[in-house]
Parts: C-alpha cells; structure tokens; sequence
C-alpha cells in the first residue's frame, strides 16, 4: 500500500508487528526475526508457542487472541504474522479472522507440508472432539511469503511428509511433476529442497517441483476458494486419511496419512479399471521412492467405512471420490461400489 509505506518512510508513526512463532522454529531462527525486526525498527511483540496437531485448539487460539488484545493492534494496517508449519498458520489465521471480525494476516511457511498447501487457498481452523479442523473458517491471508531456505532445517521425514502433498498435485492434474518426482525424489530428500549450481542432472528440481506444486493447487483452489463446489480434486488422500490420523496421533504425519489414503485409492481406481496395474505399480514405486508409507495397520477396513460415512456428511450427501484416470489425470466418482471398495482393500492388505 503506497499510502502505508509513505507513512512509514516518512517516519511519522512507528511500524508495530504481532508475530506468532512455533517454539522450535523459534529456537532456529527466532535470532535472525527478532535482529530482522529491530533493524528495520519496528515495534514488534514475538510469541512462541508449540503447535502441534495435539495442541491445535480453541484453547491455543484465545491464547493468542488474549496476547493481541495486550499489545493491541490496528485491524487494517498491523497484520498479525504467522511463522511456522501448517498447523501454526492454520491457529493463526483463525484467531486473526477472529479479531475484530477480520484482522489481515502474513502466512511464513517453514515446512515442505506447509509451503506448497497450508500457504495456498483461504482455509483455517483448529481440531474438536477429536475431528480434524472441525472448527475454521475461509480468510485468505493478504499475503505469503515463500523461503525455501527454511527447509533446511528440518528432518528427512518432514521432507518426505510434504512431498506427499506434492504427489497429490502430481497424480491429479500434472503428469510432468508425476515425472519429476520419479526422477528426483531422492536428490530432493538428500538435499532438502535447496537449490544449489552444482547440481548436474537434476537442474532445479527443487524450484520446478514446488512452483508446480503451488501452481496446480492454486489452479483447483482460485477458482473455488470458499468451495462452494464440494467436487474438488484436491480432496484426493484426504477422504479416509482425517480418522486415520487423528486416530494414531502422533504416529503418522499429515502428509504420511494422506500418502495412506491415496495408496488405498490408488487400488480403488485399479479394481474399478480406470488404471493399468502398470500404472498402479509405477504410483506406488513413487511413494516408496519418496519415503512414504503406504499402507498403515490402524486403517483398518471398519476405519474406512467409518471415515466415508463422515465423508458423506462432509460433502453434501455424495461420497465426491477422486481418483486417478492415469498418470496425471483424474476425475471425481460417486458411484463406487462397497463391494469394489472391500476387493481392492483386500489386495491392498495383501501386497
């Protein structure tokens, strides 16, 4: 806003930031914001907190509200910051749509997970009575600010746990990034997403796979931000993977029970003959080379009835199942058979 940074420059009233940090990236990086902040002398109040998807509730949310109201915050032109993984910017940007109705805020990914699905789209929300965001909202954030080098921080399994969410992108709409990830999963992991000259034979993986990544979900989700349309193709893992995951927490990450999900399903579109098994086995030798799981002993056959009958309450009625059609291509069905269901269940358990 030109207007703002005039005021700013000018030097008349002094810039005031309220920012909510995860602990642990605090600890890495809560130097270099807090340096940041008091270089470009602005005001600024930094809360750390754990969030985690244990911690991911109403409680933590009027926490943060509680702490807003202290420093006390102009709704239109202070917005509040949020630094951390998926679960932090979704508490975030649910306790700013609380303030004042609707207060702006900044989204700062730091994980893989976080920097190619919770930065994208308008959602928000926090877990209740042991259902995952059942409580949320739709308010976009007026901006995200995208650091791969935040990435280099984390562990191999939080790589491999944000790749799950790229592979959705890849086996919906876009063979190419289906291609990339075969080809460079490995490197991917080895090097933690970070781009360096050297990298022969690999070109800029890194870039290409997440700007695809961000790029196809912005495609679905720009379209239907409030999702008025409850088709959406960007619901592919995420039909049974809620119950599953919040049923053995902590034990599997979002983007692992997802991978859960779309393994199962990649089943259910080979026993309805809409993939080879060549194509069926290509999906699953990917995830594998990505280091995801895919299958789980807590999805259970009772677990997926369970979870499709809360889908239906989810997505007006109808089951809105996507499903691969190929390598890249994927359509939504609402008329598979529980029969077509139990059978590739049981050929899932038995490879």
């Amino acid at each position: 806003d030109p207007q703002q940074l005039e005021l700013a420059t000018e030097g008349k009233r002094k810039l005031r930031r309220f920012i909510v940090i995860d602990e642990v990236v605090d600890e890495l990086y809560g130097s270099k914001v807090r340096k940041y902040f008091e270089e470009n002398n602005v005001q600024h109040k930094i809360l750390a907190l754990p969030t985690t998807e244990e911690t991911k509730s109403m409680d933590l949310v009027l926490n943060i509200l509680q702490e807003v109201q202290n420093f006390s915050i102009d709704r239109r032109t202070e917005p509040i910051i949020g630094i951390g993984g998926g679960v932090c910017l979704d508490i975030v940007g649910l306790a700013a749509s609380l303030y004042r109705r609707r207060t702006p805020y900044i989204r700062v990914p730091t994980t893989l997970l976080s920097y190619v699905d919770a930065s994208v789209g308008a959602k928000n929300g926090v877990n209740f009575l042991q259902c995952k965001n059942k409580l949320g909202g739709y308010t976009p954030p007026v901006a995200s600010f995208l650091d791969r080098s935040f990435i280099q921080s984390i562990p191999r399994r939080h790589i491999s746990n944000g790749l799950g969410e790229i592979l959705k992108m890849a086996l919906m709409k876009h063979k190419g990034l289906f291609d990339l990830l075969k080809s460079h999963g490995k490197y991917l992991l080895d090097t933690k997403f970070q781009s360096y000259s050297g990298s022969a034979g690999h070109g800029d993986a890194a870039l290409q796979t997440t700007r695809i990544a961000i790029e196809t979900m912005l495609e679905e989700l720009a379209p239907n931000l409030w999702e008025d349309d409850l088709d959406r193709l960007v619901d592919f893992g995420h039909l049974i993977s809620p119950e599953l995951e919040m049923r053995v927490l902590p034990s599997l990450m979002h983007g692992e029970a997802v991978n859960i999900d779309m393994a199962f399903m990649t089943y259910v579109a080979h026993a309805r003959g809409l993939i080879t098994a060549e194509e069926k086995e290509q999906i699953i030798q990917c995830m594998r080379g990505l280091e995801l799981p895919v299958w789980h002993g807590g999805c259970s056959w009772g677990l997926i009835q369970r979870a499709l009958i809360e889908r239906l309450k989810h997505s007006g009625g109808q089951p809105r199942m996507p499903l691969p059609t190929g390598l890249g291509v994927a359509e939504i069905f609402n008329d598979t058979t529980e029969e077509t269901l139990e059978r590739a269940y049981k050929l899932w358990v038995r490879d």
